[in-house]
């Protein structure tokens, strides 16, 4: 099978790319990121010594160049696009919407309209629980709830999914949407919650909290997610729309003192700072049709996956150096200033 994997230089996509060419020897990918602030080609260094030039290409470049789409599709005989391409910081969304608007909406149609042009037979469209909007604190997200996305970034991902549903729908091409809960692992880009914790902590500084805390997600080990996005891609129904989640439900508070527990970190550190705007209360993940059609189960529970992610960041100290200069550090003192 020979795959064009998008956006595969960030969190997830250079996960999913390190697992898929590791356990499946007669998979060729092709990589196209246009390397924004969060795609990092140093997650593929070990991909393009072991796979480089044989199973392996990458190719720098905008989901929204038809032209280059077009090319890459043709010219390596790609069976099915997997795009986890997008802007994905809530944070950034709100300060800013447009490059949303760009990569999420309209970068995804040019990229879904160009496969079906040229025939690529399957597209996979990695989604989000956000465009659900909020729980209370009882129920789950089904693949039947209506999309009720409460910030641009959700907005531009609901917007998306609408997209690769209708051109299912209106064409019959053979598209498959997947919504996960909230990732955590290895080469997670350190703005989101747990990297900051633990970069903040390891560094003994304050350690900035949303609100009250008390914010609930699903957490689920990046590992579980791209085996989730695995089984949509060899055995997703066409214009199937596949739930993920990892059974890990925790309020962020918990989630930050288990870091600085594990850290030996005192909880002195938190400084709880004025709430973002339209902040999602809770999110809870029912993912019984996966299991079911797909066979999908997460294989790690949080306290494994905490534990798995705790020894890559120590392990990996200059790689988080290395992502925090620049544009990281940059954003973090705007968007933060004196609220820590």
């Amino acid at each position: 099978m020979r795959v064009l994997v998008t956006g595969g230089c960030g969190f997830i996509g250079s996960n999913f790319i390190i697992h898929m060419l590791a356990t499946h020897p007669d998979m060729v990918i092709v990589n196209l990121d246009k390397l924004t602030y969060a795609g990092n080609p140093a997650n593929m260094a070990g991909v393009e010594k072991a796979y480089g030039g044989t199973r392996y290409v990458f190719v720098r470049g905008d989901i929204g160049n038809a032209e280059l789409a077009a090319h890459l599709l043709t010219t390596h005989k790609i069976d099915a696009v997997v795009n986890f391409a997008a802007e994905t910081h809530v944070d950034r969304s709100i300060h800013d919407a447009s490059p949303f608007i760009q990569t999420n909406i309209v970068g995804t149609q040019i990229l879904l309209e160009t496969a079906r042009a040229v025939g690529v037979p399957r597209f996979v469209h990695v989604s989000t629980d956000e465009v659900y909007g909020t729980l209370g604190p009882d129920g789950k997200f089904s693949e039947q709830t209506p999309l009720a996305p409460n910030s641009p970034y959700s907005a531009s991902k609901a917007a998306a999914d609408m997209l690769v549903r209708a051109c299912h729908e209106t064409y019959g091409y053979d598209t498959v949407i997947t919504r996960c809960s909230n990732n955590y692992g290895p080469y997670q880009f350190p703005e989101k919650l747990i990297p900051l914790m633990i970069s903040r902590a390891k560094n003994d500084e304050p350690l900035p909290v949303y609100g009250d805390g008390q914010n609930v997600r699903d957490w689920i080990y990046v590992l579980d997610h791209c085996r989730g996005v695995e089984l949509a891609l060899l055995k997703g129904r066409p214009g199937g729309v596949y739930n993920f989640g990892g059974n890990a439900e925790k309020p962020n508070l918990e989630v930050v003192r288990t870091i600085l527990s594990a850290l030996g970190k005192p909880e002195s550190l938190i400084r709880y700072v004025t709430d973002r705007p339209g902040h999602d209360r809770r999110y809870a993940m029912d993912f019984t049709l996966a299991g079911s059609e797909l066979g999908f189960a997460p294989a790690y529970d949080f306290t494994r996956g905490m534990a798995e992610t705790l020894a890559w960041y120590e392990a990996n100290a200059a790689w988080m150096e290395d992502v925090k200069s620049g544009a990281y550090t940059r954003f973090m003192t705007a968007w933060y200033g004196e609220r820590i």
